[in-house]
């Protein structure tokens, strides 16, 4: 655990940023997001893809929630609150998994949406 000696005590690298972060301005802490969830690899935790859950298409985990389907949903004016009381199993961090996960693969969730509304 990497710390520094800041004035009389000491704080980790996690306390620093925690730190840091409360001090900046919410467009600043957008930016900071969005940078973060660049750098991390592929993966979303989050999310899952299974042969034998929704035909494949990426849902929530622990859910058969398709992340398209809260994509489309929101698009159409529902509130982040009001897919979570919507969706009893639902987190908030599970829609930041959502989020994270159309803004990386925004094509795929595209034609993901349009395969279903023709269906």
């Amino acid at each position: 655990m990497v710390t520094w000696d800041i004035g009389s005590g000491s704080m980790t690298a996690l306390e620093q940023a925690l730190d840091l972060i409360g001090r900046l301005t919410r467009g600043e802490k957008a930016r900071l997001v969005r940078d973060i969830v660049a750098q991390i690899d592929e993966t979303f935790p989050g999310v899952d893809s299974r042969p034998d859950v929704c035909g494949g298409e990426p849902c929530i985990v622990r859910t058969r929630i398709p992340v398209w389907l809260l994509v489309q949903t929101h698009r159409l004016g529902t509130s982040e609150a009001d897919l979570l009381r919507s969706y009893p199993t639902l987190r908030a961090q599970d829609l930041v998994a959502a989020w994270a996960y159309w803004r990386a693969h925004p094509a795929e969730i595209e034609r993901q949406i349009h395969d279903n509304e023709a269906a």
